[in-house]
């Protein structure tokens, strides 16, 4: 249970600080450009969006054989997890909503989505490193 909620909780820290520094810093004006976003996020929301998403993540790392081998094997992991999210933020989000430009979003979406999962994937592979027994 303990590892599952860090799982958790590394995947809030790995999104929160990936987008907050993409929507509210390195990215702002491409943001900025969006019209149909709001002023103030209702950060609850966002929050409980983490909360859920991080929850089934990590009940999936855990199902997955010799989960904690490495942590290349968790960024691989948290890759193809990510691989769902950044796909539909990066392309489906494109073709439904008029965004500035689409060749930039794609960037800008893929981009964050890249690190975002990579920093998870370290994150959760430290939450499920193996533990070396101490002699005693």
């Amino acid at each position: 249970m303990r590892k599952h909620v860090l799982a958790v909780l590394v995947y809030v820290v790995a999104t929160f600080a990936t987008q907050a520094v993409s929507h509210f810093g390195v990215n702002a004006a491409h943001y900025a450009a969006v019209t149909y976003l709001r002023a103030q996020p209702v950060f609850t929301l966002g929050i409980l969006s983490m909360l859920i998403q991080g929850s089934i993540m990590a009940y999936l790392y855990a199902q997955v054989p010799e989960a904690g081998r490495s942590i290349g094997h968790a960024v691989f992991f948290a890759w193809l997890v990510g691989g769902i999210l950044v796909s539909y933020e990066a392309l489906a989000e494109a073709a439904k909503y008029r965004v500035p430009a689409i060749g930039s979003w794609i960037a800008v979406e893929v981009g964050a989505g890249g690190v975002q999962f990579t920093l998870y994937g370290a994150l959760l592979g430290w939450v499920y490193r193996a533990r070396v027994p101490q002699a005693g």
